[in-house]
């Protein structure tokens, strides 16, 4: 049954064809459903009008509105150069409206004599009054307006948005859209619900939320509807955690044996932390309940998170399992093989690596091993998800950075035995509880907060090209005492459309200006072949290359003690989480490292207040906290992959946290009367669920 809203928004007055593909091209917007949830992202008061003469030079570029009588219309300039000029006069002064585009659009509608709203951006010239392509509408026309309040939405938009429908294009669609669908709006929260949680209704909030009457009710109508969307992701998660803790089928790993003992008591690289050990005790805690583990574990750079996850493997190979790590590059991978191999060298555990770029020796041993029970632990990429890797009795996985998997690639893990192996997804990245409630509340969470003894915190500095001389005297210094640099660019080439620092330009400027003949530079990006990436990061880690110029593929996972400068070009284009993360490639050994952040003079104001946050802190949880803040839950790196398919437009996990817990209580109190949503009244809940699932859209037609 096909609800109403589902309708093609081609149908609605003033859209057609051509405009309603332009509209979900730009803005993903196909029915009437999807343009009544485009909110406005900000809103202009439109009930104050200003006299032209009180309007001053210290409001230009802020949105005013004027009422004035048009006086003259003319052309002026040619070519491209020509614009269309109208004179508009109140009792208080004289201002000049300009158009460069849509001249002849404009010129129809302006009649000399009449009187019109102006809205827009005012900007002066030798005291005179200007305003470029500013909304006229005629006072007729805006008096008899019904729907719209004083309070107008400011829409998001894109420059084919802009061009086709003008700054106040959206905004008329909505005008027209709403006493279409006024009556079409079904309520999925039951009254019981919203009684209790003091909701407006959704028809209501959707109102005003697109013509607010007033401050509060545009108050009342962003909570509701950020309290809809926050409680369709909580439904989601808890519907899916209470599943999973309803089927008693996870493996038992009963015992604590020879291995993990012999391990701890005489292979230890260094004793572990408290946390370290509050972890390792939650995980065999899981191993033993009969449940599947799946808990995600957050630690800080350097915390210790993979002596972690290999002890817990151990667990599961004292107990007749198999256990698995999935890293996100090759890199990586061939990293953590290297370090497992080491520390259980001689204790008798078969351990094997396969990768995408495995020869077919070592590719054939860790298949062959791995179904024979040969191998005990498989460290590798995304190659171990392939139907053709087979396990013998797999009972734990662990996922590294697993911001870098999707939820399909870590649901393939599940199918490697008759019965799903415990899970453990790690990250360096850390991740701020409210986000963490939203995007992984089905999972149980572990927190290492300390880092191995004899670490020393890394110094962090702000500097801009004027200092570059610096930098480099600086970089000799440590050269010279034995140490080693990184210096990491955010592009590999130069690029036409953005004016940040490139690594091949990068890396030709320190060959011919760097006056160190004797010493290596070695390069890493992203496009380069495996077999050179391995070479160049082989020469730095054993130390015949002083230098290693990269991009951001060495963001995880690179250990190199003897490291201890990491220069970041551009540093304003990268986000808080990358440059903590990168800046974690330093620090590793005993030796002071050091963090320097390379910029243009001019910053924005986000910019510079990342750069700061990155020079006062070293605080992983702080700076995500204020990485969201700045950019929003949907731009943190890898988490619109990490969790399900949630699509927030207007609530922020972050800023709406005290939303965010009342929905989560909300969805505790209605799954414990009610898990499958299947009582009377519950239609709309189910259907808000299975929004946030990914299985479909928001189906209301049950109860419409």
């Amino acid at each position: 049954m096909e609800r109403y809203l589902d309708n093609d928004i081609k149908y609605v007055s003033g859209v057609g064809e051509v405009r309603a593909r332009i509209l979900e091209k730009e803005a993903g917007i196909r029915t009437l459903d999807d343009m009544l949830h485009y909110y406005p992202f900000r809103y202009v008061d439109r009930t104050k009008v200003y006299r032209i003469g009180d309007i001053g030079e210290s409001m230009a570029s802020s949105l005013v509105q004027l009422r004035g009588r048009v006086t003259g219309v003319g052309y002026v300039g040619e070519g491209r150069k020509r614009r269309f000029s109208v004179s508009v006069r109140d009792g208080s002064g004289q201002a000049e409206l300009i158009w460069f585009q849509g001249i002849k659009w404009i010129e129809k509608r302006i009649e000399v004599g009449r009187e019109y709203f102006i809205f827009g951006r005012p900007s002066f010239f030798r005291g005179e009054m200007s305003m470029v392509h500013p909304e006229v509408e005629t006072v007729e026309k805006a008096l008899s307006r019904k729907v719209e309040s004083g309070m107008q939405g400011i829409y998001p938009s894109t420059e084919k948005l802009s061009s086709t429908f003008g700054t106040k294009g959206i905004y008329n669609i909505m005008c027209t859209l709403w006493p279409m669908v006024r009556d079409h709006i079904a309520d999925p929260l039951p009254a019981a619900m919203r009684d209790a949680c003091g909701l407006v209704p959704l028809a209501e909030a959707l109102y005003n939320i697109h013509f607010p009457q007033s401050a509060e009710a545009l108050r009342q109508a962003q909570y509701r509807l950020k309290f809809d969307e926050l409680l369709g992701v909580q439904l989601n998660i808890l519907s899916r955690r209470s599943e999973r803790m309803s089927r008693n089928n996870g493996f038992v790993f009963p015992k604590v044996g020879g291995v993990f003992n012999t391990f701890y008591n005489e292979k230890l690289p260094f004793p572990l932390t408290g946390a370290q050990k509050r972890v390792i005790r939650e995980i065999r805690s899981d191993t033993v309940t009969g449940y599947q583990m799946n808990r995600l574990l957050q630690g800080d750079v350097g915390s210790g998170k993979t002596l972690v996850a290999l002890m817990s493997m151990l667990l599961a190979v004292d107990n007749g399992y198999q256990a698995c790590m999935i890293a996100p590059t090759e890199i990586l991978a061939r990293q953590h093989f290297a370090s497992v191999s080491r520390f259980l060298a001689g204790m008798g555990v078969g351990v094997a690596v396969l990768t995408g770029a495995s020869p077919a020796t070592e590719r054939r041993h860790a298949l062959r091993g791995i179904a024979d029970g040969s191998i005990d632990i498989l460290i590798g990429t995304h190659a171990l998800l392939e139907d053709k890797v087979q396990f013998s009795n797999l009972g734990f996985v662990v996922i590294d950075e697993q911001h870098r998997f999707g939820v399909e690639q870590r649901a393939r893990m599940w199918t490697k035995n008759s019965r799903p192996p415990h899970i453990l997804v790690m990250t360096a990245t850390p991740i701020p509880r409210t986000l963490a409630m939203t995007l992984y509340g089905d999972l149980d969470v572990s927190v290492i907060d300390e880092l191995p003894p004899g670490r020393h915190p890394i110094k962090t500095v702000h500097y801009t090209d004027a200092a570059r001389l610096r930098l480099f005297g600086f970089m000799r210094q440590e050269i010279a005492k034995g140490r080693q640099v990184y210096v990491v660019y955010p592009l590999i080439k130069e690029s036409e459309t953005m004016d940040y620092k490139d690594l091949y330009d990068g890396y030709e400027s320190i060959s011919r200006d760097f006056p160190l003949p004797d010493y290596v530079t070695a390069v890493c990006h992203g496009q380069m072949k495996p077999a050179d990436k391995e070479e160049s990061m082989r020469q730095f880690k054993s130390g015949e290359a002083q230098i290693l110029v990269a991009t951001s593929v060495i963001e995880v996972g690179v250990d190199v003690p003897n490291a201890t400068v990491m220069v970041i070009e551009s540093a304003e284009r990268f986000g808080l989480s990358q440059l903590h993360q990168l800046r974690g490639r330093v620090g590793r050994g005993g030796e002071q490292s050091y963090c320097i952040l390379m910029s243009g003079e001019k910053l924005s104001r986000e910019a510079r207040a990342r750069l700061d946050a990155m020079c006062r802190t070293s605080d992983g949880f702080e700076l995500a906290e204020l990485d969201l803040k700045l950019r929003g839950a949907g731009d943190i790196n890898g988490t619109q992959q990490s969790g399900m398919a949630f699509d927030l437009k207007i609530a922020n996990p972050t800023l709406d946290s005290q939303i965010l817990q009342r929905a989560r209580t909300a969805a505790e109190e209605v799954l414990e009367a009610d898990r499958a949503l299947a009582l009377p009244g519950h239609e709309g809940l189910r259907e808000l669920r299975r929004r946030y699932s990914g299985e479909t859209k928001f189906d209301f037609s049950m109860i419409s």
